[in-house]
């Protein structure tokens, strides 16, 4: 009887064992899964999952079953999540959700970027849904039971102005709005980089500066008037400093001069100081080199335009995009009709490198979150570039340590 039971019982294993590994072997893709959060789950690489499911690049698509061992291999189990401690002095954790950046959620928590990375042993800004991150620091005391009193908010000095960061916004904006430089801005609020925060409140004035003299006059003063040759022009998509300058019958360097202009870079719907009358002046003709839609100017507005949009996996389209959906869209968008929805390495196989960039070449970098290339983005002029990053579609220095440590190099389409 006893040899009855324990043939059954190992024959219960066993088949267990079996469905395990069968249900294990497969992987249905579900919404927000990449190739990586797979191999990470089944404990096996990218390379591996590409090679067993013949895939030539790294898209996937919702419902897609693929193969996560190879044949005669046996599957490992997916990991159990992290049992989260409950003792008043252990670190606070969050769950990420799809969408969320280290950004947004060091934001939220009222914490640095780098103490919630240096808390959770991060070396970037990779993070995906459902992982869970410290967002306190580790054996930090309880909050007093008795609720503390609210604290008064910080008297600003009378000659401080402050300014609260809006989407889309960065420091060469903010310092053009309020007539001031990035150094400056940095320099009155401490900032290491060129990263905000929306809704993070800044300095826009120099501290110390004596306030007016009281006077009988309204306490809203009105505008400064312009001076009577002096007016005002609004950036149109496809504009350019010599474009604008031959309307009005002016010079690029009046034009940097009135607007305390560093680069010829320009946004859609900026504006500058301009004296004349505009006349009407014929666009330049594209150059040979380019189709008779598509150009530069075009294509950095268009990619500005999208400052602030969130970052999303796969994503291309206005509701948000990765590095290589954000240059196949504004592409597309500026005119070039030729391109191709490809990821960061098809990108870079279709393009050669140049020695001296232009505003509109790309960009490319290694050994983010993963080996090789991985990264890309587009030249706008003056050392920066714009790119889908953890924070969204933003614009960020070529000196900046991180992406400094990370870059391959400049390149230009074959063709466009």
């Amino acid at each position: 009887m006893k040899k009855t039971l324990v043939s059954v019982a190992a024959t219960a294993v066993l088949s267990s064992s079996f469905v395990s590994y069968a249900s294990a072997s497969t992987h249905k893709v579900e919404s927000g899964d990449s190739l990586w959060l797979i191999a990470n789950k089944y404990d096996t690489s990218v390379s591996n999952l590409k090679s067993w499911n013949k895939l030539q690049s790294e898209m996937i698509f919702p419902n897609q079953v693929l193969k996560v061992a190879a044949g005669g291999a046996q599957a490992p189990q997916a990991p159990a999540p992290p049992k989260q401690n409950t003792g008043q002095t252990n670190a606070k954790t969050y769950t990420i959700k799809s969408g969320d950046t280290l950004g947004q959620i060091a934001g939220k928590h009222s914490i640095s970027l780098s103490d919630l990375m240096s808390w959770n042993g991060l070396s970037n800004h990779l993070i995906y849904p459902g992982q869970v991150l410290k967002v306190s620091k580790s054996g930090s005391k309880p909050a007093p039971s008795s609720p503390a009193p609210a604290p008064a908010p910080p008297k600003q000095d009378s000659s401080m102005t402050s300014y609260s960061v809006q989407s889309g916004d960065t420091l060469s904006h903010i310092g053009m709005k309020f007539d001031v430089t990035v150094a400056q801005l940095k320099s009155w609020n401490g900032l290491s980089s060129d990263f905000l925060r929306i809704g993070q409140v800044l300095k826009v004035s120099k501290s110390g500066a004596k306030p007016a003299p009281v006077s009988p006059a309204p306490a809203q003063p009105a505008p400064p008037k312009p001076a009577s040759s002096m007016t005002s022009y609004t950036v149109k998509s496809g504009d350019t400093l010599s474009h604008i300058g031959a309307t009005f019958g002016v010079s690029v360097s009046d034009l940097r001069n009135w607007n305390s202009l560093s680069s010829d870079f320009l946004r859609i719907g900026q504006v500058l100081k301009v004296k004349g009358t505009a006349q009407t002046i014929k666009p330049p003709a594209p150059s040979p080199n380019q189709s008779s839609s598509f150009s530069v100017d075009r294509l950095l507005s268009e990619a500005t335009s999208h400052m602030g949009t969130p970052y999303v996996w796969g994503g291309s389209s206005v509701g948000g995009f990765d590095c290589s959906g954000f240059i196949y869209y504004v592409f597309k968008e500026a005119g070039a009709k030729s391109v191709k929805r490809l990821s960061s390495e098809g990108y870079y196989s279709r393009s050669y490198y140049v020695n001296t960039p232009q505003p509109g070449d790309l960009v490319f970098f290694e050994n983010t979150y993963k080996k090789g290339i991985s990264h890309l983005g587009i030249y706008i002029g003056n050392n920066e570039f714009i790119h889908a990053g953890d924070n969204g579609v933003q614009v960020t220095s070529l000196s900046n340590s991180y992406w400094k440590s990370k870059f391959d190099g400049f390149k230009r389409f074959y063709e466009l």
